[in-house]
């Protein structure tokens, strides 16, 4: 017994307040500087936007959401995104299709191609969010500038810094951060307390949350009537849909090599992005100009008015809405997954609701949002951290936590939404 206590490894000694507090002045300005660029490309997308779909149609007298305007609209988004893929300094990064949350230091060159592409693709239309992009962006200037101004600092702090403040702005917490941090430590062997390794990317997060907050106000909870006590009818409900929403997104992720290969086989960002644009046109016409864009206000709403559509519609608005994500994640759009992913999940929710009024909508929404992000993002905090955020009601966490086992069942060793560099998926 006394050997092999002896053979234990001595616990590692926690870090002192001396060796954290240094990191809180640079955390700050990272999480400031952050949130500050995506407030920045927000805003010149969402100027663009009412441009290209209220200015310019008004001004022609085509309609705002026709069948012809969005095709054409998301065709000349294929068109502008592949001409800047094409021509700019570092084609606009990697493939999106191989990038995720962790971005990797990009060049410095290669950033204004990538912030164009970004705004680009919002502004047009397609069904990608920003955050894959702007992570990036952040990670590459943050980690060029802390080189330079504080050369002695550990390089690899820097991009856990920026990726922090980066979703701290997104999310307009700091909450979903450290879950999305302290779920990337549970994977890897790190040094010291959890507390200690967190505590500069939160200090991040939260500057970088506070910056969004004040400038910008962003707010995740729809509005969907309250939920009270839960019984045992809506823990059915809560597993059931969960689990088809995670099954539904599934079915996406399984297609995502081979709708990618087919895109590849162009060879060309002025063939495979242009094609794109135009099946993304199609859908829209397909599921109505509710599936355009990333989806968050959108998806407001469809809260807005759970009533207001009817099954079919909610259905179908849910399937075309998967179908252009898959899509623009496919063909070389540069942008994430989980703004879209979310609009998937409440539509599907609320589609459960409609064929069975019995389920609450908060209920439908919640899960159905959990399961198809655990299913496209594999990150089960930050899945139960947006589900949860999107109905504000307590009595909903304790459903989704039981609702996230068979869920994440279905889902864990299964591919990506994320490909290697030869196109298969990643596991």
């Amino acid at each position: 017994m006394a050997q092999d206590s002896a053979r234990q490894a001595p616990p590692s000694p926690a870090s002192p307040a001396r060796a954290l507090l240094p990191a809180i002045l640079p955390a700050l300005v990272v999480g400031v500087l952050a949130s500050l660029l995506l407030l920045l490309v927000s805003e010149l997308a969402e100027q663009l936007q009412d441009v290209l779909w209220k200015n310019l149609p008004d001004a022609l007298g085509v309609g705002r959401y026709s069948v012809l305007w969005m095709v054409v609209m998301l065709t000349a988004t294929g068109i502008a995104v592949g001409l800047v893929v094409w021509k700019a300094p570092g084609h606009a990064g990697p493939d999106p299709a191989t990038t995720g949350l962790d971005a990797p230091v990009l060049p410095l060159v290669v950033l204004p191609g990538l912030l164009l592409a970004t705004m680009l693709m919002l502004a047009g239309g397609p069904s990608l969010g920003p955050e894959n992009p702007i992570i990036a962006v952040n990670v590459a200037l943050v980690y060029w500038l802390g080189h330079r101004l504080l050369p002695r600092a550990p390089g690899r702090v820097w991009p856990v810094l920026a990726e922090a403040a980066t979703i701290g702005a997104l999310f307009g917490t700091p909450v979903a951060a450290a879950l999305l941090i302290s779920e990337a430590l549970a994977g890897r062997q790190s040094e010291g307390p959890l507390w200690d390794n967190v505590f500069a990317p939160l200090v991040a997060a939260a500057a970088g949350a506070m910056t969004a907050t004040l400038l910008d106000r962003p707010s995740f909870d729809l509005g969907l009537p309250p939920f009270g006590e839960p019984d045992w009818g809506d823990l059915l409900s809560a597993m059931v849909i969960a689990s088809v929403g995670a099954l539904l997104a599934m079915a996406a992720v399984r297609a995502f090599p081979y709708v990618h290969g087919a895109f590849a086989r162009l060879r060309h960002p002025m063939l495979a992005l242009p094609a794109g644009g135009i099946v993304l046109g199609l859908l829209a016409a397909l599921g109505g100009h509710l599936t355009l864009f990333k989806g968050l206000a959108e998806v407001g709403e469809l809260a807005h008015d759970p009533e207001g559509w009817t099954a079919g519609e909610f259905a179908t608005m849910t399937v075309v809405k998967l179908a252009a994500l898959l899509v623009a994640a496919s063909c070389g759009f540069r942008g994430g997954r989980i703004f879209p992913a979310v609009f998937v999940g409440v539509a599907l929710g609320l589609t459960a609701h409609a064929v069975v009024p019995a389920v609450h909508p908060a209920i439908g929404v919640a899960t159905g949002v959990l399961g198809v992000l655990l299913a496209i993002t594999r990150q089960g905090w930050v899945s139960l951290f947006v589900a949860a955020a999107l109905v504000a009601s307590p009595a909903v966490i304790a459903l989704l936590c039981i609702a996230s086992l068979p869920a994440w069942l279905l889902v864990t060793g299964r591919p990506q939404m994320q490909l290697r560099e030869d196109g298969t998926a990643i596991r």
